[in-house]
């Protein structure tokens, strides 16, 4: 099993990257989906995201449940994209983050195929001026540094281009 985490800003190429990672498995992949469609420009980004896959991927919505997902995935090689927004989704819902984050490492240990995880590198930018958002960008750069110290990769990807932190390219 090889689990690879791929972090970057919005528009690095973080997603394309971790496609192009999995890609070099046997087909057919998971891909685990955890954006939710609120409004224009989000439906944008997804069917942007969607446009770039073809008929040998499997796509699960998993907004909340993705140790499930991650589980319900079987055998294919998996990607989630994005575990940002399912932070995201845990925190406007009122979810504990810890059993969250506990329960996606549990389904991750249980895996025994590759599995690719995307994440935005928040903490790089200036000090959020509200809590919420401070909270969020701290929750984010704990769920990485976890993630990042479970994973046999990581790769960070600036302007397309990657950078492999942790493990072999």
């Amino acid at each position: 099993m090889s689990l690879t985490l791929v972090l970057g800003g919005a528009r690095s190429g973080k997603s394309r990257h971790a496609e192009a990672l999995l890609t070099r498995h046997p087909a057919p992949w998971a891909y685990l989906a955890t954006a939710q469609a609120f409004d224009d420009e989000m439906r944008a980004r997804i069917a942007e995201h969607r446009a770039r896959r073809d008929a040998r991927w499997r796509t699960a919505e998993a907004p909340l449940d993705l140790p499930g997902a991650l589980e319900a995935a079987g055998p294919c090689p998996a990607l989630v994209d994005c575990l940002t927004l399912w932070l995201t989704n845990l925190m406007l819902g009122g979810h504990d983050i810890e059993a969250a984050t506990d329960a996606l490492e549990a389904a991750l240990a249980a895996r025994g195929t590759p599995t690719v995880l995307v994440a935005n590198e928040v903490g790089l930018g200036i000090v959020p001026d509200n809590a919420l958002a401070r909270a969020f960008r701290d929750a984010a750069g704990r769920l990485n540094q976890r993630l990042g110290a479970r994973a046999d990769h990581v790769v960070f990807v600036a302007a397309g281009l990657p950078l492999v932190l942790k493990g072999s390219p």
